[in-house]
């Protein structure tokens, strides 16, 4: 089984790619890695934060996808109704965009660091975008 390293902000969190679940989403991503972006606050989901993609196409669809992600869960959501995103919870989410509910491909999962989760999702809330990079070990 893979491991990852997420770097999102002065934190450090260990990770593992969901891939029984979602085969195709791990996949494509894995051709992106390491992968690096903008952490900022959710706007509509609750307790999240996202990195907006634009119109990235990593050439999947819905597989092992939900709308309520757990703490420590990160979601890919792959276009369509709104924008192509990424999306880790750390907290209560419903997600969500200002066209409706959304769903998103749950394919990675913290594994260690959850105890610094909330601080980071405060941190963006508060401080604003945080720099956040995946990298597979």
């Amino acid at each position: 089984m893979s491991q990852l390293i997420v770097r999102a902000g002065e934190f450090t969190f260990q990770a593992r790619f969901e891939e029984q679940l979602a085969p195709k989403t791990v996949a494509a991503f894995r051709k992106a890695m390491p992968f690096e972006s903008q952490a900022i606050h959710v706007r509509w989901s609750g307790e999240g934060v996202w990195m907006p993609l634009g119109d990235l196409d990593f050439g999947v669809s819905y597989e092992n996808h939900t709308s309520y992600p757990a703490p420590g869960q990160i979601i890919l959501y792959p276009g369509g109704i709104s924008e192509t995103e990424i999306l880790l919870a750390y907290g209560g989410v419903h997600f969500a965009s200002k066209m409706g509910q959304l769903a998103g491909n749950h394919f990675i999962t913290l594994t260690s660091g959850l105890e610094n989760l909330t601080t980071f999702g405060k941190t963006v809330l508060w401080q604003g975008a945080q720099k956040i990079r995946f990298e597979e070990v």
